[in-house]
């Protein structure tokens, strides 16, 4: 526990800085607390509060004298060649001082000797830095297990590779397990670890000295490091996935697995993801310890059962499962906004352009299913797949902008939350053409959806003046209580809604009827890939994953899909309409 000494002292700082403001005196004095709190009296929570204010003051003298950031002096000095300025290195020196206990330190002040655009964690700390809070949230015992999903060659094996040194540097006793699918990647891991330790360019040797001071126990045929002593089990162990791991690793530490498929051909094959579940599940888990060891796993989606799907489904649905504490960091190669996730500095990464490049070359292949695995991290069920993305019909929001339909209308299949999602496409008839032009896909609770469904309609009769919409609910006894606040909305606001409303099927009628509607929806116009919303692509995503099996975790969008076809194509319907009056918009028409 920090003494009251130093506490003392520290007040004394603020109250200067009240009177003075900040200047280089007093932050060389905070820093020196920093060291005393950390190093000597050993209160690092105390500690890290210390760091975090002198990092600030650092940060906001910097501006305050330069203008620039901290970093953007730190550029300077490896651009020009200069004397390095005594206020990086006082930033630098709190880096160092965090770095046993932040992973995000840690990788900061590994690489404070190399230039900026040498650097790996800095140029990508957006997005990375939800990796790194993930890794860091396992350190802490906050989780159990993370999942981190991204396209290829956006440096997600790097981060992990540094958290694991991390892990294995901070706690050298345990044992820490990486697994890939081929030798040759597990290789490259083992020497990418040694790089790090050994490469003077990394500035390891100053955060773990004792480590570097006894040498590492190298094992470059078994591709085992071990750290301070012989052991048993190794600090790491590097395995393929299809190698021997009975008796080589017993994972207290970290257990990572990294891309466990060599290609999509593989990861398609059914025979192929049952091979490497079962070498993941028989293989790899067991030597897993339960309670002890954290469990990471990272790569590109490639189809709903490949590993990590498969341990999503236990993760999420099976009720042992259910006292795992785990998080999932999915960052696809564009964002809702379709601007690219990946568009480093220093052309590290990928620009918007090179994402819509690959897209462009994935739609000429005919082959969007791919593009949405790899790139996007949303794998669809190819097997027995209703929908292919190759014979749909799309269109640019521009094509119609200002066309006056002929007809607005929309399908709504409430819900109440728990997961099942309110979903209503909203669409346009445009001379016997069906456009989609909107959605509504929520799966909030009906505080939420309500509101989104009566004021999306009315945004969309709002474009066309004394023109009426229609909206068709599919409810039970105890959802249409849904339809009727819809209702009380719209004649509150006055607006010319015509309802109608259907009891819902059973399922097995349900699938009967998607697979029945399957050549009406079709034939609809969807929204270009690149023009669709967030909320949008979640809801194109749902109708692409239908499978003639049915197999679905949920089925709302495209259920709400087939219903809208009934509107459009079935000549009778049973279920009474009602009108809502508007005196004020000229009528219904």
């Amino acid at each position: 526990m920090a003494s009251q000494s130093l506490i003392s002292t520290v007040n004394g700082y603020e109250n200067y800085i009240k009177d003075k403001g900040i200047d280089e005196q007093v932050i060389n004095a905070y820093v020196d607390a920093c060291s005393v709190a950390i190093n000597g009296e050993k209160d690092i929570e105390y500690g890290l509060q210390l760091t975090k204010r002198a990092k600030e003051l650092i940060e906001g003298f910097c501006t305050a004298k330069t203008g620039g950031t901290i970093w953007d002096l730190d550029y300077y000095h490896f651009k020009h060649e200069t004397t390095p300025y005594d206020l990086v290195n006082h930033y630098f020196d709190l880096f160092l001082m965090e770095a046993h206990y932040k992973f995000e330190s840690f990788m900061i002040y590994m690489e404070k000797n190399r230039p900026p655009w040498e650097r790996f964690y800095l140029p990508r700390k957006n997005p990375l830095s939800k990796v790194a809070q993930l890794i860091q949230d396992l350190y802490d015992d906050k989780l159990d297990e993370g999942m981190v999903f991204c396209p290829g060659r956006i440096g997600k094996t790097q981060i992990v590779k540094m958290g694991n040194l991390w892990f294995g540097s901070n706690r050298p006793e345990r044992s820490n397990l990486y697994s890939a699918y081929s030798d040759k990647i597990t290789g490259g891991f083992y020497d990418g670890t040694l790089e790090m330790v050994n490469d003077p360019t990394y500035t390891y040797k100053d955060i773990y000295p004792k480590i570097v001071e006894k040498k590492a126990i190298t094992d470059g045929k078994d591709l085992t490091i071990d750290f301070l002593r012989k052991k048993t089990y190794p600090t790491f162990t590097m395995r393929s996935i299809y190698g021997t791991l009975n008796g080589a690793c017993d994972c207290d530490g970290l257990g990572v697995y990294d891309d466990l498929f060599s290609g999509i051909d593989e990861a398609l094959s059914e025979d192929r993801q049952a091979t490497v579940w079962g070498k993941f599940d028989n293989n790899f888990m067991p030597r897993i310890k339960p309670g002890k060891a954290k469990l990471l796993g990272i790569g590109t989606r490639w189809a709903p059962k490949d590993v990590q799907g498969r341990r999503l489904e236990l993760l999420a649905n099976n009720p042992e499962y259910k006292n795992i504490r785990h998080r999932e960091v999915i960052i696809p190669a564009l964002n809702e906004n379709n601007e690219s996730n990946f568009d480093y500095p220093y052309k590290l990464g990928y620009s918007t352009l090179d994402y819509k490049r690959r897209m462009a070359s994935f739609e000429d292949n005919d082959d969007m299913a791919s593009w949405f695995a790899q790139y996007q991290q949303e794998p669809i069920e190819r097997k027995g797949q209703m929908f292919n993305i190759d014979n749909m019909n799309f269109f640019d929001p521009a094509e119609i902008e200002g066309i006056r339909p002929d007809r607005i209308f929309s399908a709504n299949d409430p819900a109440y939350g728990g997961g099942d999602f309110v979903s209503m496409p909203i669409c346009y008839e445009i001379e016997k053409e069906y456009y989609i032009v909107d959605v509504v896909y929520n799966d909030g609770d009906k505080d939420i959806t309500i509101p989104e469904v009566t004021s999306r309609m009315e945004s969309h009769l709002d474009k066309f003046p004394n023109k009426t919409a229609e909206v068709h609910f599919e409810e039970t006894k105890t959802t249409s209580a849904y339809r009727l606040e819809c209702e009380k909305v719209w004649k509150k606001d006055c607006y010319p809604i015509l309802t109608s409303h259907d009891p819902a099927d059973n399922k097995t009628a349900k699938m009967d009827r998607i697979k029945n509607h399957a050549p009406d929806i079709r034939k609809l116009h969807f929204i270009k890939l690149e023009r669709q919303t967030k909320e949008y692509k979640k809801y194109f995503q749902n109708v692409l994953s239908c499978t003639y099996e049915g197999k679905m975790k949920h089925d709302d969008g495209v259920d709400s899909t087939a219903q809208l076809c009934d509107m459009i194509f079935r000549e009778k319907r049973i279920a009474k309409v009602e009108a809502v009056h508007n005196p004020f918009r000229g009528g219904l028409y």
